[in-house]
């Protein structure tokens, strides 16, 4: 949701490097190992890969912030593109879980897809993408808060739907 914000330009970077590597890197790194454990391949692969996401994406802004290298418009869009061939790739499984991660996993290949446009010449879309991401960033609080009050009380509290696909 931070980045979006950013996204929109409501807030500069600094906030989203600390983002970065503390939740979106270290604590997704850990809860892909955590599935892992329990043999949720899906979740593994999805919390690992995106933890490491948000760690090349702290790198990215740091180098650029310190001159060390500057990646360009295109840069990014080369890096997000081969996150959105993988969100692809893990937005298919996605809809073999439940509606809500489906619908997560559709807005985050939207996201993604937007993200590429602007990176290629057309960065307007990167606002249209922050308000888009932040209705994907809604949509995974809520399937946290899902798996939170049904361990805390014992029922599904919130409901996640039926898989899209069988």
């Amino acid at each position: 949701m931070l980045l979006q914000f950013h996204n929109v330009g409501w807030c500069d970077v600094g906030p989203i490097i600390a983002m970065a590597f503390v939740f979106g890197g270290m604590a997704q790194l850990i809860a892909g190992y955590f599935e892992f454990h329990v043999g949720n391949n899906f979740g593994f692969s999805a919390f690992c890969s995106y933890g490491a996401f948000w760690i090349a994406l702290g790198i990215i802004f740091i180098l650029n912030h310190f001159n060390i290298y500057h990646s360009s418009s295109t840069d990014v869009g080369w890096f997000l593109i081969s996150w959105t061939l993988y969100t692809f790739i893990m937005w298919i499984p996605a809809m073999r879980i439940h509606t809500a991660m489906a619908v997560t996993f559709t807005l985050l290949l939207l996201g993604f897809i937007l993200l590429d446009i602007a990176h290629f010449g057309y960065p307007a879309f990167t606002v249209i993408a922050g308000y888009e991401l932040m209705a994907c960033a809604a949509s995974a609080l809520y399937m946290m808060a899902h798996a939170i009050y049904a361990q805390v009380f014992g029922r599904d509290v919130l409901p996640v739907g039926k898989p899209w696909i069988s």
